[in-house]
């Protein structure tokens, strides 16, 4: 008797301490029937005693597009998982991400088929930004406006300040467009810059130190259609710092 109740309690001691609610994962066919399932969930409740299982109704999700996060691929195929606003949904996804998780996923080896991956990198294609307007306008307003200490193009290649940017080195900036449509509050422009109807007047005791620059709205989109269009300076790869 004594030894069923110390073999009782040593039951109840070791084993995992469920939560009540069990997740469900939906999946895609080709995934469920692969088998992967039934390897990588039990290995997860046993260590956080949090049950997942496969359920095609299931709030957890595998996709094979966004939104979600990218966990696994198979067969150029990338597998994204959409949780919900939940710990222990959160607990699944960042498992899956780590080291453990992931060599839980390659460790399966399907009875069919190529196996999983989670050593990938997810390629990212960014959407070049065109903005509508007067290009041609836009390249004349430019040296009118800008041209005095910023290099435009050949046309005033030796006329820019040294310590100004040219607009193709501009260009190549991530967010060069956020630049340029807000270049007026970045310094040094709010010094000597008006734009119509968005810029307060100034101060008449802080008159512009420079001939002022102003214009219009409508000029301004047409700059920005301009620089749009131009190439990008090559500035090479980044500098890798030790």
């Amino acid at each position: 008797m004594r030894f069923v109740l110390l073999c009782l309690s040593l039951t109840l001691c070791t084993s995992p301490s469920w939560s009540q609610e069990t997740l469900g994962l939906a999946a895609p066919a080709e995934v469920t029937d692969s088998g992967l399932l039934q390897h990588i969930l039990p290995r997860f409740s046993l260590k956080t005693g949090i049950r997942v299982i496969a359920d095609d109704g299931g709030i957890l999700v595998l996709e094979t597009a966004p939104p979600g996060d990218p966990v696994f691929v198979r067969d150029g195929v990338v597998y994204h998982l959409r949780i919900g606003d939940n710990a222990r949904h959160e607990r699944f996804r960042d498992w899956l991400l780590s080291d453990i998780g992931k060599n839980t996923v390659e460790s399966y080896v399907p009875d069919q088929g190529t196996p999983f991956s989670a050593s990938f990198e997810v390629a990212t294609t960014q959407q070049e930004t065109v903005i509508e307007g007067d290009a041609v306008r836009g390249e004349e307003l430019s040296m009118t406006h800008c041209g005095r200490c910023h290099v435009i193009g050949p046309q005033n290649r030796m006329n820019g300040l040294g310590s100004t940017p040219s607009f193709a080195v501009l260009r190549s900036m991530p967010d060069w467009s956020e630049r340029f449509e807000a270049f007026f509050a970045l310094n040094p422009h709010p010094a000597f810059t008006q734009i119509d109807g968005l810029t307060p007047p100034f101060d008449p005791e802080r008159p512009s130190p420079i001939h002022p620059v102003e214009m219009t709205l409508d000029e301004l989109e047409a700059i920005l259609a301009f620089v749009s269009v131009i190439k990008a300076a090559d500035l090479g790869a980044p500098l890798q710092f030790q």
